[in-house]
């Protein structure tokens, strides 16, 4: 088996732009969470969400690329672009792919396209709408301007798509098919119509009045999910082409898992059968035992079912040799497809660095979910040899991509 190699990263998060600048952050217990800015949210129940900040897309973009594309195609390229100046990799066009993953790709913009056409003329849609919303393009204009002609995918398993964009790349390059991949994760969905469906499953957090703490994972007095937008990226290499051009290498991917609940298009299994079965898979393919992996960072949306689900899980698969254990949404709230590409960076720096990022706004752990170290509101320093990101979706969809401290 070829050992896969992690050369770059790049990140677009509520809590900061650049990898640098989300772990200073996400360490020092920053809550990027904050009133919605971006439209008038004022008459929705729901009022909050995980925004990017200060962001001006001509700051980072051509004019003409940030005219034909959705915000989420715009972090997906911006983190893209940090992870490949990182790395210094030469692309090599035929032997280098990408695989993005969205959940929900240009649904906001979908959203806000019908509104201004409802009762106005068709002018009010421009020629550039259908490939501002289609998932693959966000992957097609970064492959356009890096000359990538490899394998190209994107993939939509609901919250998953990011982990599952890291496995898919690292399949391909197992099977030979090339020998640098970009898996990249972005998502932008805030808009009126998926706050009132995700609402009305009372599936969100309603604390409008104190934003930054609203998302609580883990917390007995959790109430839902806050929705967040951003982007990553990890250039992935061989092993062999890594060494080949003297690459920095920050870690490797020593273990992917991928698994269906096959349960319910929303609920998890309540036994957590698919995400049990996920965790053991990336395990296995790592070659290592349970208690060789130090901490996890969960998939921790702040849901009652979803966070007491993942929880059993842990403490079955661990058994007495529990993991540290975090939820970053608490800080950045859910970015869905992002989600599952920044998660995996945090592992990547928490292996570096030394440091696992805290828990931030659990004061009160669930009774139902006691007996871990969930790092509450304040990081820990604790050497870490394997970290392991969980993001589990809608539809039973489970990823756990496993990171290993890299040596020759």
């Amino acid at each position: 088996m070829k050992k896969i190699v992690i050369t770059g990263m790049g990140a677009v998060t509520p809590v900061g732009i650049g990898v640098d600048e989300y772990w200073k952050n996400i360490t020092a217990g920053v809550s990027g969470i904050d009133t919605i800015k971006s439209f008038d949210a004022s008459e929705l129940a729901v009022q909050v969400a995980g925004e990017i900040k200060d962001f001006t897309p001509t700051d980072y973009l051509e004019k003409d690329l940030v005219r034909k594309t959705d915000p989420f195609m715009q972090y997906a390229y911006i983190a893209a672009e940090e992870a490949l100046k990182q790395s210094n990799v030469e692309i090599e066009p035929e032997r280098t792919g990408i695989v993005m993953g969205t959940a929900m790709a240009g649904v906001a913009t979908t959203a806000f396209t019908q509104d201004a056409l409802s009762g106005a003329s068709h002018k009010k849609v421009g020629p550039r709408f259908i490939p501002k919303i289609l998932g693959n393009i966000a992957a097609a204009n970064i492959a356009i301007d890096y000359n990538i002609q490899g394998p190209s995918f994107t993939v939509s398993t609901a919250c998953s798509s990011g982990g599952d964009a890291i496995n898919i790349a690292c399949t391909y390059m197992q099977a030979g098919k090339a020998d640098v991949m970009l898996a990249v994760g972005a998502e932008s969905v805030l808009c009126p119509l998926v706050i009132y469906s995700l609402a009305n499953a009372k599936a969100l957090s309603r604390r409008n009045d104190d934003p930054k703490t609203a998302s609580r994972p883990f917390d007995v007095t959790r109430d839902g999910f806050v929705i967040g937008e951003g982007g990553g990226a990890l250039v992935l290499e061989t092993e062999e082409h890594a060494l080949a051009r003297g690459a920095h290498i920050f870690g490797y991917v020593a273990g992917c898992g991928n698994t269906c609940d096959a349960h319910h298009v929303t609920a998890p299994h309540p036994e957590g059968r698919g995400a049990m079965a996920c965790i053991r898979q990336a395990i296995a393919d790592a070659g290592i035992q349970p208690s060789e992996v130090g901490y996890v960072n969960a998939h921790g949306t702040a849901t009652h079912k979803g966070d007491s689900v993942e929880t059993a899980a842990i403490k079955e698969i661990f058994g007495d040799a529990l993991p540290y254990v975090s939820s970053t949404k608490g800080a950045t709230g859910h970015m869905m497809g992002a989600g599952g590409i920044t998660e995996v960076i945090t592992c990547v720096k928490t292996i570096e660095t030394g440091v696992i990022p805290p828990t931030i706004n659990l004061s009160e752990v669930d009774p139902e979910c006691e007996g871990i170290d969930f790092v509450p509101n304040t990081a820990k320093k604790a050497e870490i040899s394997y970290a392991m990101s969980n993001a589990f979706g809608f539809g039973g969809q489970n990823s756990s991509i496993l990171i290993g401290k890299y040596s020759k």
